[in-house]
């Protein structure tokens, strides 16, 4: 039971995501600070982003102790996103998204989850082979 849980937080986690950086996409294409959704960037990262940072650790913790290698991989997924998304953030111009905030500085917040997930997901898929 605590494993489908977990998956569920998982899966959850990294749609958010997928909707996160789809309306980043579709609010820089257009020129605004609002997406698809009518959330501009702060709304948009403690609404999609913050869930999606705490979910997988969540579903790590709520499961350890049964193997699942398709749940550490979807933590590893995840901790990917996020890592893609500050790469994204240093990438891009201070005028869009990041422009109310040091990008570094976000950067490194989006960092440590993500480094945090990555090594959870690691773990995971390490304790599920042995």
């Amino acid at each position: 039971m605590a494993l489908s849980i977990a998956l569920i937080l998982a899966g959850v986690a990294i749609g958010l995501l997928v909707i996160y950086a789809t309306d980043v996409a579709v609010a820089m294409s257009s020129g605004s600070d609002y997406g698809f959704l009518p959330l501009d960037h702060m709304q948009r990262g403690m609404g999609l982003g913050g869930p999606a940072l705490i979910l997988p650790i969540i579903a790590f913790f709520i499961s350890r102790r049964e193997p699942s290698r398709g749940l550490g991989a979807m933590i590893v997924i995840s901790g990917i996103l996020i890592a893609v998304g500050g790469l994204v953030i240093l990438a891009m111009p201070a005028s869009i998204e990041a422009s109310a905030r040091d990008p570094v500085a976000s950067t490194a917040m989006m960092f440590v989850p993500a480094t945090i997930q990555l090594v959870l997901g690691s773990i995971k898929i390490a304790r599920s082979s042995t």
